[in-house]
């Protein structure tokens, strides 16, 4: 890899400066790709975008940048997307700053912004070269995805597409995922749409399905996918609550789209379980009203002083090693494990009268671990 620095007045970088906002954007007269098709989308906070305006108007060392150099003789922005573009369209007349925006600045003002000197690194190497340095030098500042950093590596004509359907302010995906109320969590332009929906088509191997079809030509088939998850639980699931913006839909469209499910029935399942106090995960119901698994359900624990109780007056004796006439019956309270006498899905709760101190090696038997 060559790298090599430069010092670039910020009028020279944004020359012919153009934001069209998530399509893309180029600056140094046209030459330089603000944000490749790899990169994410402009993600700064006001007070992060102010405090780079900051910097430069006080003349304080803002971050080195890095640009890649293409074969074409163009440039692309390896890291320093979200500071460029926030230093465009503070003089592009996007937004003020302390209510000033740039042309009520004297000039004097305006030039000083204008003359200061970017630190960047001009880089050439290979692609590989390219992505290893791409994953080096965003390990800090704003932190990127791990779909982020996927898209780095599987670009082309299925990625950008994809991207378009599924990373773009209110884009189809988002908005077929919220009518009615979300299911899906996140954030599109952060690409967790799009992660969400790559991991549901392929039982989570998502960089798998992206080798796969990084060079198709479109990614209609995700979206019909996408598509298809939405409707089976809007069908199977009718009546909305928030929790459902946090179950992995795409799990159990995979295992139960083929079965006939009883949506009156599942309803009135749910509706008892959301009003169970022991059940501390909510969004765990939906995956335990089809498979009977109480391990999404989170059941609430028995506290200390509950287990102490037990203990005490079991005299730390396993009812279970007793009833066997093992050798050893009797055990330190640090080597047993409280249980619900009357298990939780037969209307057992978890309250100090239904608790019992067994050893470690009954309770995991009986509890089939």
């Amino acid at each position: 890899m060559k790298i090599e620095l430069h010092k670039i007045p910020i009028r020279k970088v944004i020359s012919g400066y153009k934001d069209s906002h998530e399509e893309g954007v180029v600056a140094y007269g046209g030459r330089l790709d603000v944000r490749p098709k790899y990169q994410r989308e402009f993600v700064y906070k006001d007070k992060q975008r102010d405090a780079v305006l900051e910097t430069v108007k006080q003349n304080f060392p803002l971050n080195v940048m890095y640009w890649m150099v293409r074969e074409d003789g163009g440039y692309e922005v390896l890291d320093g997307q979200q500071r460029t573009i926030s230093i465009g369209q503070y003089v592009n007349g996007d937004f003020s700053l302390n209510e000033r925006y740039f042309h009520n600045l004297l000039k004097e003002e305006q030039d000083q912004i204008l003359d200061y000197e970017l630190m960047i690194y001009f880089c050439e190497g290979t692609d590989k070269e390219r992505l290893d340095w791409f994953r080096i030098i965003n390990i800090a500042g704003e932190k990127l995805t791990d779909q982020e950093i996927r898209n780095a590596v599987y670009t082309g004509p299925w990625l950008s597409d994809a991207k378009l359907k599924f990373s773009k302010t209110n884009c189809v995906a988002y908005l077929l995922a919220n009518d009615g109320g979300s299911l899906v969590s996140g954030s599109p332009i952060r690409q967790e749409y799009l992660e969400t929906a790559l991991s549901w088509i392929n039982d989570g191997k998502i960089e798998d399905y992206m080798a796969k079809h990084q060079h198709d030509k479109n990614a209609n088939e995700l979206w019909r996918y996408f598509q298809d998850v939405i409707a089976w639980v809007r069908k199977t699931f009718p009546n909305y609550r928030k929790e459902m913006a946090n179950v992995n839909w795409g799990e159990l469209y995979n295992k139960f789209k083929d079965k006939k499910l009883n949506a009156a029935k599942l309803e009135a399942e749910i509706k008892e379980l959301m009003q169970d106090e022991d059940v501390t995960k909510k969004s765990g119901i939906y995956p335990y009203v089809l498979t009977g698994q109480e391990r999404h359900l989170s059941i609430r624990a028995f506290i200390d002083k509950m287990k102490r109780e037990a203990y005490e007056r079991q005299k730390g004796v396993c009812p279970w090693c007793k009833k066997e006439k093992k050798e050893k019956q009797k055990w330190d309270i640090e080597e047993m494990e409280a249980d619900h006498i009357t298990p939780w899905n037969e209307g057992g709760k978890t309250i100090a009268e239904n608790c019992q101190m067994l050893c470690k090696e009954h309770n995991r038997t009986k509890s089939g671990i």
